[in-house]
């Protein structure tokens, strides 16, 4: 039953913390740089690797050389010789840009036709969709999914600016893409002034109203500061979880969470960045349904065991808490797996030289297919991404 040690790839992204992951892996901090996400898997972005008798081999190629018994044959034919999910480690210093991710029927449509016209905006990466969750580590702040579009009006309503007075009266009438839309196309060279006012309008007391002065104070000028309130803003405790389908507008503000998504790298943004935003495009992708609900409840399957119910094929995810007295735990999981270890020191198997993985916070162990099932034992926390059965 061989188990692999997994070396994942830190992104530094400005946005990312100097703190957050090196603490958690306990390495010396503030790091040099800021670092953002750990990737853990097959993205051929930036792929995790595995120890090999001439050195580290990349997950994508250990998969490629053996489908069948990486995978398993039912995930192979269904997703092709890939990976099918990404898991992250994502430390947010600095809140993200607003964004979206297409469905899998338009990412497929998109992507053809941007490959098929040399001169098309080169919005997407890839052929798949991006549908994510994340389980926070420490407290945490996001903006997930659209807000009552009458709340929101109240919102802009209370800055007491009248050249926002279409946008309250789109939002009044429940027209969220309207809005959006208004906000997103304001003359760019009347930003900078919008949101000066914006921000000395704040009222002190509104914690809406605080977080546009907050976001300014990182994008100045930019309309996604407004944008901004038309989310729910989320801080979620230890454990919480929120869920992204297609088109859900989101950001993270701020903490330390374990991410999973499918394996796709398709961002559509729509604010709080200095990149290209594509407006039509982002709007054609969009979703303005109310999200009443951003919260995504954990469900327990096992004792020590919880998951949480997604409505995708592409992964799952679930948290074994590993008390010390209990037995040693089955993954509820047979098909390719990542093991993340969150807190304490916790063994998921052994490698083919019959050497037990141990794995403390921050460090993860790769599980193929071939390996069959696995047990988890120790004391700690730890996270597993895998492939519904």
């Amino acid at each position: 039953m061989t188990v692999f040690p997994l070396t994942g790839v830190i992104r530094p992204y400005a946005w990312g913390s100097r703190t957050a992951i090196a603490e958690l892996q306990g390495r010396p901090a503030p790091t040099e740089e800021p670092e953002a996400e750990l990737w853990l898997g097959a993205h051929p972005g930036d792929p995790s690797t595995v120890p090999g008798p001439q050195g580290p081999v990349e997950l994508t190629r250990l998969i490629a050389d053996d489908p069948d018994g990486q995978l398993g044959a039912g995930v192979a034919k269904i997703f092709g010789p890939r990976l099918p999910y990404l898991m992250k480690v994502l430390a947010a210093g600095a809140p993200l840009s607003l964004q979206a991710h297409p469905d899998a029927e338009y990412a497929r449509v998109a992507f053809a036709r941007q490959e098929a016209d040399p001169g098309a905006p080169k919005n997407y990466t890839d052929a798949h969709h991006k549908p994510e969750m994340l389980v926070a580590l420490t407290p945490f702040e996001a903006l997930c999914g659209f807000r009552d579009p009458g709340d929101a009006a109240t919102v802009i309503a209370g800055f007491g600016l009248p050249r926002l007075d279409p946008v309250v009266d789109v939002l009044r009438a429940g027209d969220i893409g309207a809005a959006v839309r208004l906000l997103l196309t304001w003359p760019a060279e009347d930003r900078g002034a919008l949101i000066d006012e914006v921000v000395t309008a704040a009222l002190p007391g509104d914690d809406s109203h605080q977080l546009a002065a907050r976001l300014a104070g990182f994008y100045p000028g930019d309309p996604g500061v407004l944008v901004a309130l038309l989310l729910n803003l989320v801080r979620l405790e230890p454990g919480q979880a929120i869920w992204m389908p297609a088109g859900n507008l989101h950001a993270y503000l701020s903490g330390l969470g374990v991410e999973l998504m499918a394996a796709s790298d398709n961002v559509l943004r729509g604010g709080l960045t200095p990149k290209r935003v594509d407006v039509d495009e982002l709007l054609r992708v969009l979703r303005f349904d109310v999200l009443a609900e951003p919260l995504l409840p954990s469900v327990p399957v096992a004792p020590g065991v919880d998951t949480w119910h997604v409505p995708v094929p592409d992964f799952e995810l679930y948290r074994i808490e590993l008390d010390g007295t209990r037995p040693p735990i089955e993954v509820p999981a047979t098909g390719p797996r990542i093991v993340l270890c969150a807190e304490g020191t916790v063994f998921a198997g052994q490698s083919d030289d019959g050497t037990p993985i141990e794995l403390a916070p921050g460090a993860a162990a790769y599980v193929p297919a071939s390996a069959g099932a696995i047990k988890v034992a120790g004391t700690g926390r730890v996270f597993v991404a895998a492939v519904p059965e």
